[in-house]
């Protein structure tokens, strides 16, 4: 990295980087299997939030039509989520904890130079995700919550987020998600239109 890209870069260090530390250091600790497991769930648990969202789908079936406009929008509020996110990376632009702090091996190997962490994109993702599935169904979108949480944590666990890097993604992620979510239920129109037709099986119970 030179140093006229880090000159125009924001530094995460200063913010909590002992806590990052602290967790990496922790993280080393834990039995292999242990590990193994955090990483696994790190990389790939967001396929937990697609399997929750056919849920939310199954569930707003047997609901109304802004419901159900809801559900079948989720997707779309969280690719709309990610992207406002890459734009905001492309802004702050914050290195890697793993490549400015002297961590121990990571449990997730460290992304290279330019792959910014600020803010963690699972992290915005899944609770982007949670919150338009809160906006669907209470306990679905608790569960999606509480996939969120531990989404977040793994970031940090496998070394390469800051806490608050986590911190923004779960912001930026739940005001895109209740916000989207919520203008997603003016589809409901749509949806009643498309219920009275050849999809009335997947949109009406």
């Amino acid at each position: 990295m030179t140093a006229g890209s880090t000159a125009l870069a924001f530094d995460g260090r200063p913010v909590d980087g002992g806590l990052y530390l602290s967790v990496d250091h922790w993280a080393q600790q834990l039995p292999a299997a242990l590990r193994e497991a955090v990483a696994a769930f790190s990389a790939d648990g967001l396929g937990l939030l697609a399997v929750l969202m056919l849920a939310g789908w199954w569930r707003a079936r047997r609901t109304d039509s802004t419901v159900m406009a809801r559900a079948l929008a989720a997707p779309l509020c969280v690719v709309a989520a990610f992207a406002a996110d890459t734009l905001l990376k492309a802004v702050l632009r914050e290195p890697r904890p793993c490549l400015v702090l002297p961590a121990g091996p990571t449990l997730e190997a460290c992304p290279g130079p330019g792959d910014w962490a600020l803010p963690s994109n699972h992290t915005v993702i899944v609770f982007a995700g949670a919150a338009v599935l809160w906006l669907v169904d209470r306990r679905i979108g608790a569960a999606a919550g509480v996939l969120a949480m531990a989404m977040g944590a793994s970031r940090v666990a496998v070394g390469v987020h800051y806490p608050h890097d986590v911190v923004l993604g779960a912001v930026v992620g739940t005001a895109a998600g209740l916000g989207l979510g919520l203008l997603a239920g003016r589809g409901r129109g749509l949806v009643e239109r498309l219920g009275r037709g050849a999809l009335r099986r997947w949109l009406v119970a």
